[in-house]
C-alpha cells in the first residue's frame, strides 16, 4: 500500500514529559523557530484531561507554525485533539487499526531494530517508520541498539521515509543523515539545551547541508 500523506524530511521534534503546560508550548514554539518539521506530543505520564489540554495547546502552536503535530501512542488522544497523526510503538494498537480509524491522519510506527516490522508497518499502510536506537538513549537507556545500516535497509523495504531516533545529538547527527534518514527525532537535544531555537537550527542545517550536496555514505568510498 502506498503512502498518500507526505511526511517532511528535517527534525522531528519529540517533547519531554512536562507539567508546565504553558512552558512546554513555548519550548515547541523555540523548535519550531530553529526549523523542526514534525512535532510529537509525547507523555507517558499525562493522561485523560491534562494529556488532552496539553494537546490541544500544542496543536495551537503547531497549526500557527503549519506543521503537523503527532500524538504518541494513542489515537484515542490524537482524534480527541484534532492531531495531524499518532505514532504507535509495539504496545500500542495495530497500524491498520489505526489507519481504519484515521484514514487522513500521519501514522507512523516504530519499528525498532526488527525489519519484519517495517514490512509490516509498510504493509498495514503506515506512512514512516521509525528505526532506534540508534545510539546509546538517557530516554531509554535499555533500548535494543539499531545500527546505522538499518536506517538504509528499513528505507529500502517500506519504500516510505524513515526517522531515526536515540541518542543523537549535534556530535552524531550528520552520520545519521548521511545513512539516509529522513527524520531525526530528538527529545534531550533541543529541549534541555539552553537555546532550543538555536539547537534546532542547528539539527535542520544538516539537512540543508546533505540536500546541497554534502557527501553521502552511499557515496562515499570504502577503507581498502
Amino acid at each position: 500500500m502506498t503512502s498518500e500523506r507526505a511526511v517532511p524530511r528535517g527534525l522531528y521534534a519529540v517533547t519531554p514529559e512536562s507539567r508546565d503546560t504553558r512552558g512546554l508550548a513555548a519550548r515547541v514554539e523555540a523548535a519550531l523557530a530553529g526549523g523542526a518539521v514534525l512535532v510529537q506530543y509525547r507523555a507517558k505520564a499525562a493522561s485523560g484531561a491534562f494529556a488532552l489540554e496539553q494537546a490541544r495547546a500544542l496543536l495551537e502552536v503547531c497549526r500557527a507554525a503549519r506543521v503537523p503535530l503527532i500524538v504518541n501512542d494513542s489515537v484515542d488522544l490524537a482524534l480527541a485533539a484534532g492531531a495531524d497523526g499518532v505514532h504507535l510503538g509495539r504496545d500500542d494498537c495495530d497500524p491498520r487499526v489505526a489507519r481504519a480509524r484515521f484514514p487522513g491522519g500521519i501514522i507512523g510506527v516504530s519499528c525498532y531494530a526488527d525489519l519484519a516490522r517495517v514490512r509490516a508497518a509498510a504493509e498495514a499502510g503506515a506512512d514512516y517508520v521509525a528505526i532506534g536506537s540508534v545510539f546509546a538513549s538517557s530516554t531509554k537507556p535499555a533500548a535494543v541498539r539499531a545500527p546505522l545500516e538499518l536506517v538504509r535497509s528499513a528505507k529500502a523495504l517500506a519504500a516510505r521515509p524513515v526517522a531515526a531516533i536515540g541518542g543523537i545529538d549535534i556530535s552524531n547527527a550528520q552520520r545519521v543523515v548521511e545513512a539516509g534518514a529522513d527524520l531525526i527525532a530528538l527529545i534531550t537535544a533541543v529541549f534541555d539545551a539552553p537555546d532550543v531555537e538555536g539547537a534546532a537550527r542547528e539539527f535542520t542545517r544538516l539537512f540543508d547541508r546533505t540536500a546541497a550536496g554534502a557527501p553521502h555514505v552511499r557515496t562515499q568510498p570504502q577503507a581498502i
